[in-house]
């Protein structure tokens, strides 16, 4: 059966908007039609998308658009910094496309924007949420050595469905990027069930997780956006999600959000 959404609230969400729409920002919330997008809100938090709104990877479950992405917005930093400031968010997550079409892959752009926002909102905490960089050193150095608090690359899909739902992507490289980011800074990674996966894929991919270094996760169900995506192959049940959860810390994991509403940054702040 299909998880109910608790109704989000219209007076937070017109009031977010405005200031998000005020600045021209993008964020994940609104992209990705994330279910938790007024909770989320309430608590002070969100997830900016940068570097446009337009990937250049082809995701089989993702909702962003597919395409040639227009040119960098060199203003973009300052206004999404201005945006956490008017929203006084107390916890930012900082999320972007894939710029495969740029020499650097959009890293040092979402450098600027880290350091941006933190010297506008001292105050507030950062989680930067990474595209693999197609595993540049120069780009993963960026990141290592910025004012986010929290790094997270989501390895998203078991290993066995990887290449068929992510096709441009390598979980091979995604793991070493959380490896990397391991060694400097707390790692996190998410993963969405519900493509088809068996336990013990699961458990594998979690396994390999703990290998890279993540200490922080985050379970989800996988809901599809549009007709034209992926077909949701099963529905978890809460009680799957708990014992999915306890395998994790089993496992080794510090820190777990298991649950059918769960996205990558759900309770950021929490965790």
């Amino acid at each position: 059966m299909k998880p109910k959404v608790k109704a989000p609230s219209l007076e937070v969400i017109q009031k977010t908007k405005s200031i998000i729409d005020k600045y021209k920002v993008n964020t994940i919330c609104y992209s990705s039609k994330c279910p938790n997008l007024a909770e989320c809100f309430e608590r002070k938090t969100a997830t900016f998308m940068i570097l446009g709104n337009i990937c250049t990877r082809n995701c089989k479950f993702c909702n962003v658009t597919s395409a040639k992405p227009k040119p960098l917005d060199e203003s973009e930093p300052l206004k999404v910094a201005k945006a956490i400031r008017e929203l006084n968010l107390k916890y930012a997550v900082i999320t972007s496309v894939d710029r495969d079409d740029l020499e650097d892959f959009g890293s040092l752009h979402f450098y600027k924007t880290i350091e941006t926002i933190a010297s506008l909102n001292p105050t507030t905490k950062i989680e930067a949420l990474t595209p693999d960089f197609k595993g540049d050193i120069n780009a993963l150095n960026l990141m290592v050595t910025s004012s986010a608090y929290k790094l997270a690359h989501n390895i998203e899909t078991t290993k066995n469905l990887h290449k068929k739902l992510k096709p441009k992507s390598s979980y091979e490289l995604s793991l070493r990027v959380l490896e990397y980011y391991s060694k400097f800074k707390i790692t996190k990674s998410s993963l969405i069930v519900g493509f088809g996966e068996s336990l013990s894929d699961i458990k594998k991919t979690l396994k390999d997780l703990i290998n890279a270094g993540v200490s922080q996760l985050t379970i989800g169900q996988y809901l599809r956006p549009s007709p034209k995506h992926y077909p949701v192959k099963k529905y978890y049940s809460k009680e799957e999600f708990d014992e999915l959860r306890e395998l994790a810390y089993s496992l080794g994991f510090r820190t777990v959000v298991s649950g059918e509403r769960v996205r990558s940054s759900y309770f950021a702040d929490k965790i």
